[in-house]
């Protein structure tokens, strides 16, 4: 019999990962009192104004939103405290929130965040794991302080990264292993249950915000990094590389870690499904690449409209 009192939560999301975890406590005994979300911007192809992912969920369970462009403004705070809320949920919200906005809520905020702390504090964890060529990573719950991603931790749940799975596939997963563990460290703080852990500062890595210029392919990498690289940068920003000045966005690849003796970003074979490219170590087969403003093709597509030949360079710039 649960004798805890139910909490009154503030959730802070605004892209798609975050929406489970609001489903989940909508779903759950708490009560969210409202939702913050980043205002409305264009989005997709054809840079269309739409709601964010977040937005749409709270809209359709009847939650009252609130997109806010100023956190330090006197009115911001003032309307934030009128919420009532017991706790704040952030699970990607997007903004570092200040300190005067931290301290409202009698238990502070928690954050949903998609990594293993200490590692990969910041914009991008699921990326830049990926990248790494970590083959483990997780969702920590923390609180909320001034530094970024530093506060104590509450709970952790891992997960392993496969060989093929990409950032994609991996933030989908955490974002619903996330959702379960905030309901559940919800769970414990209520009835006083809650252990708090301090990171070790000494093993934090920063996972930096992603850029485009990010998904240049250096051939002279090894076809295990690059492979990561490709991984970890799907659905955007993509890797990249150029042949003949054209830019070719690569989206599956498989690595060949034998020694070649070509030089890097050279092509060893172009026929049929085998496309192989020269790394630092080892080659490249690319499985699915795309030419600029073209759909994606399998290497074999590929190459019936846009003949290469082996000993032909791909290179990092045009």
């Amino acid at each position: 019999m649960v004798t805890s009192p139910a909490l009154r939560i503030a959730f802070f999301g605004t892209p798609r990962f975050a929406v489970p975890t609001l489903e989940r406590i909508l779903a759950s005994r708490h009560a969210v009192v409202g939702v913050v979300t980043q205002p409305d911007r264009p989005r997709g192809r054809g840079q269309k104004t739409s709601d964010s992912p977040v937005k749409a969920c709270a809209l359709a369970a009847g939650v009252p939103v609130w997109q806010p462009t100023a956190l330090k403004d006197p009115e911001t705070l003032t309307r934030f405290a009128s919420l009532g809320a017991d706790i704040g949920v952030v699970a990607a919200y997007g903004r570092i929130l200040p300190e005067t906005l931290l301290a409202i809520p009698a238990r502070g905020m928690i954050n949903v965040h998609a990594s293993l702390l200490p590692r990969h504090r910041g914009a991008a964890p699921v990326h830049r794991a990926i990248i790494a060529g970590d083959n483990e990573t997780g969702v920590t719950i923390m609180r909320v302080v001034k530094a970024l991603d530093a506060g104590p931790m509450l709970a952790t749940v891992r997960r392993r990264i496969e060989d093929a799975e990409t950032s994609e596939d991996v933030e989908q997963s955490l974002a619903v292993l996330g959702a379960d563990l905030l309901v559940s460290t919800l769970d414990d703080l209520a009835r006083g249950a809650a252990h708090e852990e301090s990171q070790d500062d000494s093993a934090a890595t920063y996972a930096h915000r992603l850029t485009k210029d990010d998904g240049i392919v250096s051939w002279a990498r090894p076809a295990r990094d690059i492979h990561n690289l490709i991984r970890g940068l799907h659905p955007w920003p993509h890797a990249f590389t150029f042949h003949w000045g054209h830019r070719l966005i690569l989206h599956h690849a498989v690595p060949h870690e034998s020694a070649v003796t070509e030089p890097p970003g050279t092509i060893i074979a172009a026929h049929g499904d085998d496309l192989r490219v020269a790394t630092g170590f080892g080659a490249l087969r690319i499985v699915a690449l795309q030419a600029e403003g073209k759909r994606v093709m399998t290497a074999r597509e590929f190459l019936a409209g846009h003949p290469m030949a082996a000993g032909e360079l791909l290179t990092s710039a045009p």
